[in-house]
């Protein structure tokens, strides 16, 4: 019997405390979602949406440029046909191989050598596939230079998505996005000199920062999932239908997408938990901001065991496309871009999730202690 009104007793707990977590999430949603000291983060979210809408933009253009030329030239060409001009070829041989130019411009150049003025007539061409353009320079008749100009490719732009979402969107703008929301959960409710109304409710403190918690990684959840959807429709939308199916169906296009989404999840909720804490300890959110983004900043020359506390070390495991490092970069930009000794996708998720909820932890000891002296702040 005793167990049973036990049982009965910690259930009925249960539902209130969950009741009460609704219903402060519900408050705070409305709160941080029209907070006007927080419209930055919106446009923080947008600016990398904005980039591949440029880019997305030029593109386009180049891509209806491209095509226009190839409509204008004598012969259909192919990338292989571009290939072949080399320099030192005469005119006659380029033209033999790719046929007239459909854009061509010349001039002249004297030149002096021994003593004697030498007139060279340079001549420049414009050839195109339909995608990618060739550019040939020519003096005295003879090629010295070529320069092709390759259209959109999803492999190589699958690498510039991974790059600013790396270096921008999460190191960036999720990083200051959280710190923004999180921060200001207790510290906006003391500069505002409403948090007391909380804490003279019926309402255990823990509760009400897990309703806290709660509000802040559904607001930032919705406005940086949203912000990546966003940035994976403009870098698809150059992309020719066929090119997008091939890449979305065949070539793990809709898994990579999948896999950002989750890496932004994961994003806000390791950031969130440490500006959770962090909002609590510090009345000036600029240190800690710094610290922990100097922190995230040097975790790539940091032993194996202090970069488990680290969120980007886990985030860049989970990042589904490796940044390549061309030949001839520097060691240190080469060590920063590369992940010598990533963990499955299992351990990466798992290990934010510890990290956060050690952060929880020290969230719900600090509002237990907390009192409040807004004649302070």
């Amino acid at each position: 019997m005793i167990t049973t009104a036990t049982t009965e007793m910690t259930g009925s707990t249960a539902r209130i405390w969950w009741a009460q977590i609704r219903a402060v999430t519900r408050l705070e949603m409305r709160k941080t979602f029209l907070a006007k000291r927080g419209l930055w983060i919106y446009v923080l979210a947008a600016l990398p949406v904005f980039l591949f809408v440029g880019h997305a933009l030029v593109s386009t253009g180049w891509r209806n440029g491209s095509e226009q030329l190839a409509r204008r030239s004598e012969k259909p060409l192919t990338y292989q046909d571009l290939q072949a001009v080399k320099p030192g070829m005469t005119r006659e041989e380029v033209v033999a191989i790719l046929g007239k130019p459909p854009v061509n411009s010349h001039w002249t150049e004297n030149r002096a050598a021994d003593g004697n003025a030498t007139v060279i007539a340079h001549e420049n061409y414009h050839y195109s596939d339909g995608q990618n353009d060739l550019y040939v320079e020519l003096a005295g008749g003879k090629v010295e230079n070529t320069n092709i100009r390759e259209g959109y490719s999803p492999g190589q732009n699958s690498v510039l998505f991974a790059g600013v979402f790396q270096f921008f969107f999460l190191r960036l703008a999720v990083f200051f996005g959280c710190l923004g929301i999180f921060m200001n959960l207790f510290r906006g409710e003391i500069l505002d000199k409403s948090l007391h109304f909380y804490f003279l409710a019926p309402i255990r403190r823990e509760v009400l920062m897990a309703g806290k918690f709660l509000a802040g990684l559904l607001a930032t959840c919705t406005i940086f999932v949203t912000s990546e959807i966003l940035q994976t429709v403009a870098f698809l939308w150059p992309l020719p239908p066929s090119v997008r199916d091939v890449y979305l169906y065949h070539n793990h296009g809709l898994q990579y997408a999948a896999a950002y989404v989750g890496v932004t999840v994961m994003a806000c909720v390791g950031y969130g938990a440490f500006f959770l804490v962090a909002g609590m300890l510090f009345r000036n959110p600029i240190l800690p901001a710094a610290a922990i983004l100097i922190w995230e900043g040097i975790n790539p020359f940091l032993p194996g065991m202090l970069k488990q506390f680290s969120v980007i070390y886990y985030l860049k495991s989970l990042c589904p496309v490796d940044i390549p490092t061309p030949p001839g970069t520097p060691a240190l930009f080469a060590l920063l871009i590369s992940n010598s000794d990533p963990v499955s996708a299992p351990v990466a998720v798992l290990g934010i999730l510890i990290v956060a909820l050690i952060a929880l932890y020290a969230s719900s000891v600090q509002v237990r202690r907390m009192e409040i002296n807004y004649t302070s702040e």
